[in-house]
């Protein structure tokens, strides 16, 4: 699998405001497909902190982000999502961080019926 840059964006949010957080990032599952991105998802605080949700979208490349972002302000449902947060202010805060995928370490699918998969020297 080719090299792919991924946003991971973390979010600080009014856990009193979930439910228009969840709605939120749903929209953006019809939103960011269609402008380019490859959304791996959206992700809500399930036990532990619970002001701190994650989305993760991956591009081919720097310049393939860059086309996405100018497509996103483009899109009127985009548009309309991010003033919807601006106005409701359920993110109160937003970090973006960009990773590199480790060659061989993404997508793979579980081992057959569970079994470790072998690692070298791991005999």
């Amino acid at each position: 699998m080719a090299a792919f840059l991924t946003c991971f964006i973390r979010y600080r949010i009014d856990p009193f405001q979930r439910a228009a957080f969840e709605a939120y990032a749903q929209a953006w599952g019809r939103i960011i497909p269609r402008c380019g991105g490859h959304l791996v998802g959206y992700f809500l605080p399930h036990e532990g902190t619970n002001d701190v949700a994650w989305g993760l979208i991956a591009f081919d490349s720097l310049a393939a982000y860059e086309a996405y972002r100018a497509r996103l302000r483009a899109d009127p449902e985009g548009r309309a999502n991010f003033e919807r947060a601006q106005r409701e202010r359920f993110i109160l805060a937003e970090e973006r961080t960009f990773c590199e995928n480790v060659a061989g370490t993404f997508g793979l699918p579980p081992a057959p019926d569970g079994a470790a998969a072998a690692t070298p020297g791991s005999r």
